[in-house]
């Protein structure tokens, strides 16, 4: 990856995963759920990714990390036009990003990207081990979606997590 103004793009990428840990987490800052860790740590509006929020609300939904990763490419690439055509960008970047994230995520058992079929491996939801797996899947996505954008020559400027107490 290219060196960013905001020095390496390697570093730029961790320091987006981590603040998508951070927010996702919440050992340091209240738990912000997938979509809306992932919305805050690329500097978006969140109140629209509430609706990823386990998986579409009822869980029946593509994994809302994963979801909220395709709005982010949306929101930054996509054509302003309402009527206008996918971008060029938008649509290899979406290709490049699902590539990723089908590659690296672990699913462990689940053989789909649903949340109730990824988080329904544990016996509870509410669960530690389950956290630190949709923790796990919310860096992964941050990954991915920081190195693409970045590939699409998208300036990221992350905020720190402090900012956002």
């Amino acid at each position: 990856m290219e060196p960013t103004e905001n020095g390496s793009a390697d570093d730029l990428v961790r320091r987006l995963r981590e603040k998508a840990r951070v927010l996702y987490e919440g050992a340091v800052v209240p738990h912000h759920s997938c979509g809306i860790a992932l919305a805050a740590t690329f500097g978006l509006p969140t109140r629209p990714y509430q609706a990823l929020r386990k998986g579409g609300i009822t869980g029946e939904g593509l994994c809302g990390a994963v979801m909220a990763g395709q709005l982010v490419l949306g929101e930054l690439l996509g054509d302003p036009d309402p009527t206008g055509p996918v971008t060029p960008a938008l649509r290899e970047a979406m290709a490049a990003y699902l590539a990723a994230v089908r590659a690296r995520l672990d699913r462990r058992r689940s053989a789909t990207l649903v949340c109730n079929d990824l988080t329904g491996q544990f016996a509870d939801f509410g669960s530690a081990e389950r956290l630190g797996f949709c923790t796990g899947v919310v860096e992964t996505v941050a990954a991915a979606l920081a190195e693409v954008l970045l590939a699409q020559g998208v300036r990221i400027d992350p905020t720190p997590v402090s900012s956002l107490k």
